[in-house]
This record gives structure tokens, sequence and C-alpha cells, in this order.
């Protein structure tokens, strides 16, 4: 038995915050964010808005995508930085309201990364047989720890959830390899103090290393080589850091996902919420062989080989 993902939602806030609204409050302008980070806008959701409201809209669609019901969840992973409170969990808060009775729930907390480490966590439970269904949500409500007088970061982040189902999926498809990671000698360039600090040139230089070398490695473990792949989705942190993935796996520019112009850094949620956006365009289709790579605070980094499809 294979696991891979047989469902999959997301849920974005209303509000739109462009960079010709950062110009207003911060020493900054649109073309100088667009030419350093790819943004051009992000969503911000409202005070009243919470992670757990968030999170549960995205895996309310997640449910319906694979075609089961909430009772059928066995677990719920949610990895997120942003939890409504220490605790409960945001993912004991989403097991109330989606009505997942039997499911176990906890949060997962590897920042950016988070969503891989979800995943791969919720593959090893599927593929020993011990579970048959895990969601696992990425969702971030950056805004609420971001400094908006920080012209270095009020720039880069956004708000927004992913949520997807993992269950068994059909031979040949589904989770190929995985590759997980973690540096916590880098954890001081990239930490929350009361905001979000960040050393931007070193988790520049350790995301372009990083990224690009574990993108090979789950290739590798598969078995596979560059040629093999159909479409990229790199964590959407930086344009420029995420072009130096896709020119490390000789991409053409139309087979990497660039979700970060309509949204920002979502963290945790960037992956999944790029997915739906492929989906829905028609860039992603079954049995395509899809890259998924993402790096965050800790520092943490995980990608995954994937073949897409039930």
């Amino acid at each position: 038995m294979r696991a891979g993902i047989v469902g999959i939602g997301r849920y974005l806030p209303e509000k739109i915050v462009t960079n010709h609204d950062l110009e207003k409050i911060l020493d900054t302008s649109d073309e100088w964010i667009r030419t350093r980070t790819g943004i051009e806008e992000r969503r911000i959701a409202a005070d009243d808005v919470y992670t757990s409201d968030m999170a549960f809209a995205a895996a309310q669609k997640a449910i319906h995508d694979a075609g089961i019901t909430a009772d059928e969840i066995d677990l719920i992973l949610v990895a997120t930085v942003t939890p409504d409170l220490p605790f409960p969990s945001v993912a004991c808060r989403i097991q109330e309201r989606l009505g997942a009775k039997k499911a176990a729930a906890m949060d997962v907390s590897a920042a950016c990364a988070g969503f891989m480490y979800g995943i791969v966590t919720a593959k090893q439970f599927i593929e020993s047989e011990v579970y048959k269904y895990v969601l696992v949500v990425g969702v971030e409500k950056l805004s609420k720890i971001t400094d908006w007088n920080d012209r270095n970061t009020a720039v880069l982040f956004g708000d927004g959830a992913g949520a997807a189902i993992i269950g068994p999926v059909s031979e040949n498809r589904g989770i190929l390899s995985f590759e997980l990671g973690a540096d916590g000698t880098g954890a001081k360039h990239l930490y929350q103090d009361e905001y979000i600090i960040m050393n931007g040139r070193e988790v520049f230089k350790f995301a372009v290393r990083q990224m690009g070398e574990s993108c090979e490695h789950v290739l590798e473990k598969a078995g596979l080589t560059k040629e093999d792949v159909d479409f990229l989705i790199p964590h959407q942190a930086n344009i420029r850091i995420m072009e130096a993935s896709r020119q490390r796996l000789e991409l053409p520019d139309e087979k990497m996902s660039k979700t970060v112009k309509k949204y920002g850094n979502t963290s945790s949620a960037s992956i999944p919420i790029s997915i739906v956006e492929e989906l829905e365009a028609g860039k992603i289709k079954d049995d395509d062989l899809i890259v998924m790579v993402g790096f965050g605070g800790g520092l943490t980094w995980g990608a995954i080989a994937i073949r897409w499809g039930k």
C-alpha cells in the first residue's frame, strides 16, 4: 500500500493588501518589493478570524474533495506556528468542529516546512496500515506576529490555509520518496520573539542551497531524474529562491508554481494553497510527477516526490 493525496482544499481571507497599500505605511515601494520577492499582494485575515477558522474551512473542502466523511478520519495533523492559543491544539479545535470523533489530533511545529513534516508523518501511519485517512492542514495567521513597522518582514507574509487528506492510492501513484531535515544551529536566523525576526541574507543562502539539494535527493531516492519532473511546487517564500530551485532542476518556467505573487509567504500553508491553484488551472494532471519542497525556521526543510492521482 502506498499513501498519497486523495483530497485537497484551501481557504484564503477576503482582504487583499497590495504593495501600494504598504507604500502608505512603510518606507518601501511596489517596485522594491516586486523585484526582491516577487510579491504583489497578500491576503490578511480579519481580527475575528482565527487560525482554527481558516483550518476548518480548508479541511471541509479537502474532506469533500476526497469523497469521505469526517468520521472516517483517523488522525488530524495541523502544521502551524500561529495557533489560536498555546493549547488546546488547532487540531483538537477543528476535530470538534468537523465532528471527526474517532480522530487523534495534534499540532506540528516545523514552521514553513510543517506541511511536509505532516504529510510524511501521515504516510507512516497509512503505509503501516495503522490508519486509513489522515487530515493534514498547513495554516497560518502570520499577520498577528508580523511587525507592520518593519519593512524587511512586513512585505513578505500573508494568511491562509491548505488541507489535504492523505490515504491509500492506486498502484504506481502516491508518495515515492521524501526527505526531512533540520539544522538547529541556524535557529538564530529566523525566529519569533514578539514578532517574526529574520536575518534575510542568511536565510536566503540556506534556502537556495537546501531547496535545490533536497529536490535532487528525493529524485535520487525514487530512482528518477530531473527529466522525469512534470511540475515543481516550492514553498512560496521568495521568487529568487524559487527560481534557484527551478534552475537546478533545469525545468522550464511554466513547470513551477508561482503563487507568491498573489498570496505572499503563507508559511506552512503555501504548498497546499499552490497545489489547489495549479489543479484549478489544469497544470497538474493524474500521473504527473510532482516535487514539493519547503524550508523554514528551525531551521527545517522537507521535500517530497509524488505521483499525482488517487
